[in-house]
């Protein structure tokens, strides 16, 4: 092993570190954390990347992220919940209209808890199968179905909500 890195490590982090950075700030709602979360999850990989570099290392990876951020949620204190007011909108046409559809499903999906927000990501950011889902997740494909099934009943319920409250 070479003091830079395992082969392929590098090369393998700049072809695929946009897209799992996508990955952890979905799960996080944070660019920051997102940005510690990656870095932490490609710090466990490293020692392991010459045993995973053939079998599907992405999906390795993605699974690290996934198992990382839930261990951070459970430990993370929850005691204040920070709130600010959005200024109000202006003017009757509003070219970042879908800036702001896309500010609310960032909050609905925040907003959801661990388990499913990470059902969420993985199933429709990442378009991963059910299967594949259950894998990355180590449950049971029934448990990513109906996972899903609450979490899309819990965005269809707030994303008409954070909308209007943009818009107000």
């Amino acid at each position: 092993m070479a003091p830079d890195g395992p082969d392929g490590f590098e090369e393998f982090v700049a072809a695929r570190g946009p897209r799992l950075l996508r990955v952890a700030w979905l799960l996080t709602g944070d660019a920051h954390l997102a940005e510690d979360l990656l870095q932490t999850a490609l710090a466990k990989v490293w020692p392991k990347w010459p045993r995973i570099a053939d079998d599907h290392p992405e999906a390795y990876l993605r699974k690290t992220l996934v198992t990382t951020y839930t261990s951070w949620w459970r430990r993370r204190w929850r005691g204040e919940v920070p709130h600010g007011e959005l200024p109000d909108a202006a003017g009757q046409f509003d070219a970042y209209e879908s800036v702001d559809l896309e500010q609310s499903l960032a909050a609905a999906v925040r907003a959801l808890p661990a388990r499913q927000r990470a059902v969420v990501v993985l199933r429709y950011f990442e378009d991963l199968s059910v299967e594949d889902a259950a894998a990355v997740l180590g449950c049971a494909p029934g448990t990513v179905k109906s996972q899903a099934a609450k979490a899309l009943r819990t965005l269809r319920g707030l994303l008409p909500v954070l909308i209007e409250e943009r818009r107000d």
